[in-house]
C-alpha cells in the first residue's frame, strides 16, 4: 500500500514538473505547423511561381521530368509515346514540370522553412509600419471602417482588448493592488486601483472613493469596476504582476510562494556547496 502512494506521490510531482514544458514546446509546434499551414506554405508556392515565371534555369527539369507531368496531366496520351513526347515539349507543360519540382522542394521539401521565415519578417516589418505616422494614421483608418461592419464591431473590440493586453508592451495604468470587500460585506477581493472615482459620487456621499479593478479568474482580461470609500480598502504589499498571477491561478499562487521559489538555490550553488 505504501508503494502505491509513494508511487502516486512521485507520479504527480514528475507530471507536474514535466507538464509545463511539455505545454509550452506543444504551444509552440503547434503556432509553427498553424502558420507554416496557413501562411508559409503559401508563400513558398508565391515564391516558385515567381522563380518560373523569371528564371528560365530554376528548377530545371529533365525529359523524364516533362514526360511523366504530362502523362500525369493527360493519361489518355499514354498509349501513344509519340503524342506524348510532343506534348511534353510544349509550354504549359513544362511550365507546369517546373511548379511541380519547385514545390517539391520549397513547399513539401527542406526549402519549407523559407516561408515560415518570410511570415515573420513580414510581421515584423508591418509592425515597423504601424510605428510611423503614415502607418499608424492608415491603420486608424482600417480600424474606423471595421467599427463600422454589422457584425465584426461587435467581436473586434473585445479581440483587440485580448491581443493588447498580451502583446503589447503598454504600461498597465494602474497604481496599487488592495483588498475591497465584494461582491458583499466580509468577503474580501482582490482588484486594482484605476483611478480616483467620479467627483460626483465624491460630492454626493462626502467621502473619498477610488475605482478599482477586480479581474476575474482564471482570465484577468474581464472582470468589474467599482467605486469604493477610500477607507474601506486594504492597500496590499503586492505588485501587479503578482496580483495577476494570483488571479490567474485562482489563488494558488501567492506572492509569498513566489518569492520563496524565486530564493531556491540555483543548480550552480548546489554544487558549490
Amino acid at each position: 500500500m505504501q508503494a502505491i502512494k509513494n508511487f502516486r506521490s512521485y507520479f504527480f510531482r514528475g507530471l507536474a514538473a514535466l507538464l509545463p514544458t511539455i505545454l509550452t514546446i506543444w504551444i509552440f509546434v503547434q503556432f509553427y505547423v498553424l502558420v507554416q499551414t496557413h501562411v508559409s506554405s503559401h508563400i513558398n508556392r508565391g515564391i516558385v511561381h515567381i522563380l518560373v515565371a523569371t528564371v528560365d534555369w530554376y528548377p530545371a527539369v529533365t525529359p523524364e521530368d516533362r514526360l511523366a507531368f504530362a502523362r500525369h496531366a493527360e493519361p489518355e496520351l499514354s498509349a501513344d509515346p509519340a503524342a506524348l513526347a510532343k506534348r511534353a515539349d510544349e509550354d504549359d507543360i513544362v511550365r507546369g514540370a517546373r511548379l511541380q519540382k519547385g514545390e517539391k522542394y520549397w513547399v513539401d521539401g527542406p526549402g519549407h522553412i523559407t516561408g515560415f521565415i518570410f511570415a515573420l519578417l513580414g510581421v515584423c516589418f508591418i509592425g515597423a509600419f504601424l510605428a510611423s505616422v503614415m502607418g499608424k494614421t492608415l491603420w486608424r483608418f482600417v480600424e474606423k471602417a471595421l467599427m463600422n461592419v454589422p457584425l465584426i464591431k461587435k467581436v473586434y473590440p473585445y479581440i483587440k482588448q485580448i491581443t493588447d493586453f498580451l502583446l503589447t508592451k503598454k504600461q498597465l495604468s494602474f497604481s496599487k493592488v488592495v483588498a475591497i470587500q465584494y461582491p458583499r460585506k466580509g468577503t474580501w477581493s482582490v482588484g486594482m486601483v484605476t483611478g480616483t472615482g467620479l467627483k460626483r459620487v465624491t460630492r454626493e456621499i462626502g467621502k473619498d472613493f477610488i475605482t478599482v479593478f477586480v479581474p476575474t479568474s482564471p482570465t484577468p482580461f474581464t472582470g468589474y469596476v467599482i467605486l469604493t470609500p477610500k477607507e474601506d480598502t486594504i492597500e496590499l504589499e503586492m505588485t501587479i504582476e503578482e496580483a495577476l498571477r494570483f488571479t490567474i491561478s485562482g489563488g494558488v499562487i501567492t506572492p509569498a510562494e513566489h518569492d520563496a521559489f524565486k530564493s531556491l538555490p540555483s543548480e550552480d550553488a548546489v554544487e558549490d556547496v
